[in-house]
């Protein structure tokens, strides 16, 4: 079995109180044997989406920054992969939804960056994110293949798919989705797990801020859909779920969705 960890955590204005919260929770999961943990989006920040400011991109970080060094002596000390989306200010002066992907030797295997970016209240972020220019790449990591799909990016199938047909295993999916979405977000996720037969980590913040609530729930469900961790409560939490990766293959020889596939019948998608 290989232990995996969802931490999610309410986040004020002071990103360094952020950061040192959510190291704690980090120790938690080492404690309880995570091989990788994964947090929510923007985990180290107030939700500054919620409203246009431009003052707000100076919260960005970069390869380079306190945030992603700490995390980095972290997971090589305790041999653990960590999964760490932050909003990125990149090489081009760019600005991202980035999760950044750390092996457990502390080198940075890649990033993802937020391909679907909304723009509703509260959800500004348009202002703020370019659209992601990564694709959907999947991490070798040490312990297993990973691939990642920020928030709304989980509304999107094809996404999941890509990841799926790329080899991913686990699927982690940091959001920041607030109160009257929690059905919907299970339903949706659990439905991807099903139709690609792979695992989906959901990590949720927590906590309410100015202008959200959000919820946590956060869960882990099979490739089956099936949860086997979670659903979270609504407070700081570290949620731990046990993943079989045989049972990929064991569900894929039931349920062969993907074997199943008819690309030449899709070409109206790219229409």
């Amino acid at each position: 079995m290989l232990k995996v960890a969802g931490i999610q955590l309410s986040c004020k204005k002071d990103k360094e109180a952020n950061l040192q919260k959510a190291l704690e929770l980090l120790d938690i999961a080492v404690e309880r044997g995570a091989k990788i943990a994964a947090f929510p989006e923007l985990f180290n920040l107030h939700w500054f989406p919620a409203a246009k400011d431009e003052s707000s991109f100076a919260l960005a970080d970069d390869e380079n920054s306190d945030t992603i060094n700490t995390l980095k002596k972290i997971a090589a000390r305790n041999k653990m992969v960590i999964i760490c989306p932050v909003f990125e200010k990149g090489d081009n002066g760019d600005y991202y939804n980035t999760a950044f992907v750390i092996d457990s030797d502390g080198a940075i295997l890649g990033k993802y960056r937020k391909v679907h970016i909304p723009m509703i209240p509260h959800w500004e972020e348009k202002f703020y994110f370019k659209a992601g220019d990564t694709g959907f790449p999947v991490f070798k990591t040490s312990y297993c293949n990973i691939g990642v799909q920020i928030c709304w990016d989980n509304f999107f199938p094809e996404g999941t798919r890509i990841l799926a047909l790329k080899g991913a295993d686990i699927i982690f999916s940091p959001t920041a989705a607030a109160y009257a979405s929690s059905a919907r977000w299970a339903k949706v996720i659990s439905a991807n797990a099903i139709t690609n037969n792979v695992y989906i980590f959901r990590i949720n913040r927590v906590g309410k801020e100015e202008h959200q609530h959000f919820y946590g729930k956060s869960f882990c469900a099979d490739p089956n859909g099936e949860f086997i961790a979670g659903p979270a409560g609504s407070r700081d939490s570290v949620i731990i779920a046990d993943i079989n990766l045989n049972e990929i293959k064991e569900t894929r020889e039931v349920w062969p969705f993907l074997k199943d596939r008819r690309p030449d019948a899709y070409s109206s998608l790219l229409e």
